[in-house]
Formats: structure tokens, C-alpha cells, sequence
């Protein structure tokens, strides 16, 4: 079973759309005839993307400027989308952020983005729509997580535990809502090379992470799309990346914190 085909009502609602990953989803999405939604805070770049996108795929591409960490800002994307006769029919939740080092240097305000972020804007968007979902017994929703939400890292604790949290609420979520119609699917990305690390952090990680764990964007979004539309439970794009999810969901915790806390790079990471 593939997800709702396209409709003309209907819009695929991409949020952190701006750059990265998540515009090669906004991209890749609107490929296969989907009207598409781009959520994010640099407006400048939502537009410029939509109206690439709608030049090329001849579909609807609406740009929204839109902080999802706020809730009257997410109350105000979804008024928007109504206003234009839409409802969303797909949900990409691809914004997040992260940090990189102690826990106890980090900022207040950075942490609490972070949570906001990756893990309360998720779900209340995904409460927000899954209602209509379930009624039209038709829908499917992409969470971005990592491969970072197999295991506990150290310097990354705030970060893995919020992506631990996206993968364990998108696969409860998918059980509830078998028979409905609805899909849940989990995208845990590896290394990618994104907007995600600042030019020294990519030159940093790069250089001590093996070439082969490496994806472009573009290549980690069409294993994104292609495990949406086939409504799969979790996509792990590169063989060596499910690899390293398997050891790390599998290994004792002890060991992985040992090898992760002597190996792992600091540095700051965000997106």
C-alpha cells in the first residue's frame, strides 16, 4: 500500500524546508505530482525553493515563515493551510537541531530550543493533523530522527535522547494507527552533509568519520521518500549505517558509552 496518491485539496507540510535534507524532501516530494507546504524560519529561501519547485514539477509550492517551536506560530501555519483550501494529507517533520558537548556547558536556552524543537514541535504538529488523517482514513507521516536515537552519546546527550524519543513515539504511533489508513515512518539519517555542521565542525567531522558513513542530502532524502511512500516503519539509509544502528541498539550500553566517550568528536553541531 503506497501513501495517498496526490490531490489537488490536498498539500504535503515540510517543516525545517529551508536547506538540507529537508529541502531535498520538499524537492523530491513535489516530483511525484504532491502539492507542498515549506515551513521555516528564513522566508527568503522558502520562496526562492517555491517557486523552483513550482516551475519544475508544476505544482503548488506555498512557503510559510513559521518558528514550529512556537505554538501560536503552529496554530497560525495550520490556519494558513485551511485558508488556502488545503488539509494535509503528508506530514514531513525534518526540523531539528542539536549541540555538541557537556551537558553542563551547554545554554538553558539552547537545551530548551533543542527539546522544543525536536521533540515537542513533532508531536503537537502530529496531533494537530492526524485527526483529519484518521476521519479521511488516508495520510502518512515521515519523522526525521537519527542514527544518533539507537544509543546514548556522550556530548550529545540532550541530542540522541531527543532522537531516542522521535523513534519510540513514531513506531508507538504507527501500531495505533494500523488499519486506519495512516503511516508512520522514522528517517534516522547517518552523517550527512548539511547545513546541520558550520563549515569548521563539517571540516572536523569529515575528517575523523569514514568517508563511507557519508551521504548527500539528496541521496538521504530518496531513501526518505521511497521508505514513505512504501509505508515502512524505519529507514536507515547505507548498509554501514544500519549496521551501526543494529550494534548500537544491540551492544550492552556500558561498552557503547566506553567506545562512544573515546571516540566520538566534540565539537558543536546545529541546523
Amino acid at each position: 500500500m503506497s501513501i495517498p496518491i496526490p490531490d489537488s485539496n490536498g498539500t504535503c507540510l515540510i517543516t525545517g524546508a529551508s536547506s538540507g535534507i529537508g529541502e531535498e524532501l520538499a524537492r523530491q516530494i513535489a516530483e511525484r505530482g504532491y502539492n507542498v507546504t515549506l515551513a521555516a524560519r528564513r522566508i527568503d529561501r522558502l520562496a526562492v525553493l517555491a517557486a523552483e519547485i513550482e516551475r519544475e514539477y508544476d505544482v503548488t509550492a506555498t512557503a510559510v515563515e513559521c518558528d514550529v517551536t512556537d505554538p501560536a506560530a503552529r496554530e497560525a501555519l495550520l490556519a494558513a493551510i485551511a485558508a488556502n483550501g488545503k488539509h494535509v494529507d503528508v506530514l514531513v517533520n525534518n526540523a531539528g537541531c542539536g549541540t555538541d558537548g557537556p551537558f553542563a556547558e551547554q545554554s538553558a536556552a539552547g537545551t530548551e530550543r533543542q527539546l522544543d524543537l525536536n521533540i515537542t514541535a513533532l508531536t503537537m504538529l502530529t496531533h494537530a493533523v492526524l485527526p483529519g488523517m484518521i476521519e479521511r482514513r488516508s495520510g502518512a507521516i515521515l519523522n526525521v530522527a537519527s542514527t544518533a536515537a539507537f544509543q546514548p552519546i556522550p556530548r550529545q546527550a540532550v541530542y540522541a535522547a531527543s532522537k531516542s524519543y522521535v523513534l519510540s513515539f513514531s513506531n508507538a504511533l504507527g501500531k495505533e494507527l494500523a488499519g486506519t489508513g495512516v503511516s508512520v515512518t522514522t528517517l534516522c539519517p547517518g552523517p550527512t552533509k548539511t547545513e546541520f555542521f558550520g563549515p569548521e565542525d563539517m571540516e572536523k567531522y569529515t575528517s575523523s568519520t569514514p568517508g563511507m558513513f557519508w551521504q548527500t542530502s539528496a541521496e538521504c532524502a530518496r531513501d526518505g521518500v521511497d521508505g514513505l511512500f512504501k509505508r515502512k516503519r524505519v529507514v536507515i539509509p547505507k548498509a554501514v549505517n544500519r549496521i551501526g544502528a543494529f550494534s548500537g541498539a544491540h551492544t550492552p550500553t556500558s561498552v557503547t558509552l566506553e567506545v562512544l566517550d573515546r571516540f566520538w568528536p566534540v565539537g558543536k553541531e546545529e541546523k
